[in-house]
């Protein structure tokens, strides 16, 4: 038995069978929307910590330059205030990293769903209590053909990789420590981020165009609804 298959794709898989069975239309492709939708929240306890953690960190970054400027000689010194700092506030410094090593299981898991589980043939791994559709329609709206490469999907998976990064990411320097010892680092910090910022989107319209267009669209969803999130848990912190 593989347990990867048994406790990871087959669940996902038969999941998005049910679905494809019980959502109107028998669209698949509204299917992978619901079942991205479903995954997302499922993780969201895990997304939820590390964007909180991801925020924390940001909104720390100020008092982090002031320290690295006042032990900038001393590096040992430097290293016990930055986790008194930590510990001040609260901060775990890898909290953020790691919900995200958790998800990849699972991320790895959707993909295998996604690249082979739109052919007939997949149907095999269906639980018995999942009804057997027999054949799946891969045409999304009656006319995207989720079994090919799409570029219009890979284009809107680029431009929401672009407003999702840009939440996530500083493309400037702190006004706080703009004019201090720390701006020259917090400069070449901001210009990586920029650089970033345009690559990601461009990378993700390059690597969509050559995957399926059910795979795509999984990742415009993937997008949009994380950028929903960020926004949530944005809103919050800033309130508080």
């Amino acid at each position: 038995m593989n347990p990867f298959h048994e406790l990871l794709y087959r669940p996902l898989f038969n999941l998005l069978i049910w679905l494809y069975n019980v959502i109107p239309g028998a669209d698949i492709g509204f299917a992978i929307v619901a079942l991205t939708l479903v995954v997302k929240l499922a993780l969201w306890p895990l997304t939820h910590a590390s964007l909180r953690s991801q925020k924390a960190l940001q909104d720390l970054q100020p008092k982090l330059d002031a320290l690295k400027a006042e032990h900038k000689d001393d590096k040992e010194k430097l290293a016990k205030a930055m986790m008194s700092l930590y510990s001040t506030e609260k901060v775990n410094p890898l909290s953020s990293c790691l919900p995200i090593l958790v998800q990849i299981p699972i991320l790895i898991a959707l993909y295998s769903v996604l690249s082979a589980g739109l052919h007939a043939e997949s149907l095999s791994s269906l639980y018995g209590f999942v009804h057997n559709p027999g054949t799946i329609d891969e045409m999304f709206l009656g006319f995207v053909d989720l079994g090919e490469r799409n570029l219009t999907l890979a284009v809107l998976a680029g431009i929401f990789q672009y407003f999702q990064t840009r939440m996530l990411i500083a493309t400037r320097p702190p006004k706080q420590v703009q004019g201090t010892p720390g701006a020259k680092d917090e400069e070449m910090l901001a210009s990586m981020n920029q650089m970033m910022l345009y690559m990601m989107p461009v990378m993700t319209v390059v690597i969509g165009a050559s995957l399926p267009g059910g795979l795509t669209l999984y990742w415009v969803a993937t997008n949009v609804i994380s950028i929903a999130q960020q926004y949530v848990v944005f809103r919050h912190k800033s309130k508080k």
